[in-house]
């Protein structure tokens, strides 16, 4: 008798904790993340941009596909 071949097992990619801390999905499915250059060399920035910055934004669109696999889990 011919022993059954084992299917492969479907294993699961872990969260990336940092990434979602940092993250957030809206409700459209859009990522909503912080801006960059926020807390360093402040004071050669304007007031504008530092206010700007200050604000959340949704994350670029060449970054998303790779974003949501570091939040599946």
């Amino acid at each position: 008798m011919k022993a059954k071949a084992k299917k492969p097992k479907n294993y699961k990619m872990k969260t990336k904790k940092t990434f979602a801390k940092r993250s957030k999905l809206t409700g459209t499915g859009k990522l909503k993340v912080q801006h960059n250059y926020v807390s360093h060399f402040a004071a050669n920035k304007s007031h504008k941009q530092k206010m700007h910055l200050a604000k959340s934004t949704t994350a670029n669109a060449t970054d998303v596909k790779r974003d949501r696999q570091l939040l599946q889990g």
